[in-house]
């Protein structure tokens, strides 16, 4: 038999409900500010605008997500719970990507006079062309609500 330990589930639960919403989103804004403190810094530079544009707009998506999250979890706080893997797994993307358009800014630099450069910058591309719309797929499920978690009686589970 598998064996299901939960820590994703736990570490899941720890971001979103204690991290997030227990400092009233405070913690959230400090890596908000980090994301838009690069963006202005490198607004100037055109080759960065594949990389700054999808991450400004997931980040500021997820700031739009909490603040949902947050409104509903004021009615229902099962909501926190229903979200929260999602929420764990997107603000993952979200941090990546950060990383990356770091290290895509660096590599712009030095790609045309060093292999290593160009196959950072390519693998950049790739995970904001490929990975990082994977985003799209958990907002829509955090977006779903707890309710489509609780819809069957227990008795079901058995059929």
């Amino acid at each position: 038999a598998l064996t299901y330990e939960g820590t994703t589930g736990i570490q899941a639960l720890d971001l979103l409900g204690r991290k997030v919403m227990g400092s009233g989103g405070e913690l959230l804004k400090g890596f908000a500010e980090l994301i838009e403190a690069f963006s202005v810094e490198h607004r100037d530079n055109p080759a960065m605008a594949e990389f700054l544009t999808p991450l400004a707009a997931a980040s500021e998506a997820l700031g739009d997500i909490t603040m949902t999250l947050g409104g509903k979890a004021m009615k229902n706080p099962e909501e926190v719970g229903a979200a929260s893997v999602d929420y764990l797994m997107y603000t993952g993307y979200l941090v990546l990507a950060y990383l990356w358009a770091r290290m895509a800014a660096v590599s712009l630099e030095k790609a045309d006079s060093d292999p290593f450069y160009a196959a950072k910058l390519k693998t950049a591309r790739f995970y904001f062309q490929r990975l990082l719309p994977r985003t799209a797929a958990h907002k829509a499920a955090m977006l779903s609500g707890a309710d489509n978690l609780m819809d069957m009686a227990v008795e079901e589970f058995a059929l």
